[in-house]
């Protein structure tokens, strides 16, 4: 069904599979429906000097506004300015095409100061390289995008410096910041030559061309119902949208979401009622500005009386094989868990619980992180939880990054088949905890606490 993006018939393909498989389930199954955009490159391509360069466009840029549809044809002619890996405000890029390096500025290591615990059995995460491996979603393309066009430059080409010989990186939509400028993807090694060329011309000018439009577009996110006994809910959800093959972003995830719905769904047909009510839902709109996810927060947690009084989410994502840049340039998958985290704010005691089911589960690899202090900013957390989260909702959330997770390599062979069971085994236990637990006593705070504080800051 890849690509299943937002709006397209891979996209509407996907939510119906997954509508398909939550019905056979015993789920009461229904569709959120929600305005969205699908932006599209027609053209696009670099050229110095005559020489044509191999190129991706740099995705949702070139709009002039965030709520724009329409078509533009950019075609620029315009001297190359190369700042590397410096400040915007360095150089003299008015009327310039911006030649930078892409930073990934988030490594493993980063996470390791809102680590709770860690389950490293074999001592893989403490290595110098995984600590050191670098995650393809926080970079500095927002900040190098803004500041060029603050600065009146006409375009921009990004040397992906930190990633594989593969310039097919499909960024998300940041959905703060507006990418006014077009541009193209150039992978380290052709960023290199096209150096080499700029400094035996003492410089250059660059042929830039990127022919996109935007559409609105309706996006269809896919909610099953397991009644419990209250309205008190627990949420399970992934996302099953993609802009590449999206095997572990976020087949991977949706497998497990349905896989859970499976089990709940067959114990309910053998009379097990629940007390609390199970949700499972499959996001659509992740690559496009999340309209989905923030349409649900509204109508579900930040309503004065909502449907359902969700009372934890439980998110997954990425179940993958850790890759690398090979001694040929290219992705080479290695045969190890991808180092994950598992954001929790839920209360102490839960949490110390949720620990021992890592280790119960042999969820290798793995790290809980602490995420209470995220709740009151507007940026929450890196996940697909993450609108429900500042909105009040206890989590956990499981996610990882592995390097090649907006590319075109996202392919099956690089899921973690040996991790889906027990992935999917830890969660159950998770849920089945959480049935036996006062629900206003999930959170890090009591949520007659969490009330007084503000919600749905994004």
């Amino acid at each position: 069904m890849a690509p299943r993006a937002t709006g397209s018939p891979g996209g509407e393909q996907a939510a119906a599979y997954v509508a398909d498989r939550f019905e056979q389930a015993g789920l009461e199954t229904e569709y959120l429906d929600v305005d969205s955009y699908a932006w599209t490159a027609d053209r696009h391509g670099i050229t110095v000097a005559g020489t044509e360069y191999e190129c991706s466009p740099i995705l949702h840029s070139g709009l002039p506004g965030h709520d724009w549809t329409g078509e533009v044809q950019h075609r620029l002619h315009a001297p190359i300015v190369d700042i590397g890996a410096d400040p915007v405000r360095k150089h003299d890029v008015k009327g310039k095409v911006v030649l930078f390096d892409l930073a990934f500025t988030m490594t493993t290591a980063h996470s390791l100061p809102l680590s709770i615990s860690m389950y490293d059995p074999e001592r893989k995460l403490r290595r110098k390289d995984v600590l050191g491996s670098r995650n393809p979603y926080i970079t500095t393309l927002a900040k190098v995008m803004v500041e060029a066009a603050k600065a009146g430059a006409v375009g921009l080409i990004g040397v992906l410096r930190d990633y594989p010989e593969s310039h097919r990186y499909h960024n998300e939509y940041y959905r703060r910041t507006l990418f006014a400028l077009p541009g193209v993807w150039i992978t380290k090694d052709t960023g290199k030559a096209l150096r080499r060329q700029l400094a035996m011309q003492n410089g250059g000018s660059a042929e830039l061309t990127l022919d996109m439009r935007r559409e609105r577009v309706n996006s269809r996110t896919v909610i099953g119902v397991l009644p419990g006994r209250s309205r008190d809910t627990i949420m399970i959800q992934s996302h099953h949208d993609s802009v590449s093959p999206g095997a572990v972003e976020d087949a991977s995830g949706t497998a497990e979401v349905i896989a859970l719905a499976e089990h709940y769904g067959e114990l309910a047909k053998q009379g097990v009622m629940r007390e609390k009510t199970l949700l499972f839902i499959t996001f659509d709109t992740h690559f496009t500005g999340y309209h989905a996810h923030m349409e649900f927060t509204r109508r579900h947690v930040l309503a004065p009386e909502p449907r359902w009084n969700i009372v934890l989410n439980a998110t997954i994502e990425h179940v993958g094989l850790r890759a690398i840049r090979g001694s040929n340039g290219h992705f080479e998958t290695v045969q190890e868990t991808e180092p994950r985290g598992i954001f929790v704010n839920v209360n102490p005691a839960f949490t110390k619980k949720i620990a021992t089911l890592v280790r119960k589960h042999h969820l290798v690899s793995t790290s809980l992180l602490g995420a209470a202090l995220f709740e009151a900013s507007a940026s929450g957390i890196p996940t697909d939880a993450s609108f429900t989260f500042v909105a009040g909702v206890p989590t956990v959330s499981l996610v990882s990054g592995p390097l090649y997770l907006y590319d075109d390599a996202d392919t099956i062979d690089r899921i973690d088949v040996d991790q889906l069971e027990p992935v999917a085994r830890f969660f159950v236990d998770v849920v089945n905890e959480a049935e036996t637990r006062k629900s206003s006593l999930l959170g890090v705070l009591p949520t007659a606490v969490r009330k007084i504080f503000p919600k749905g800051k994004w």
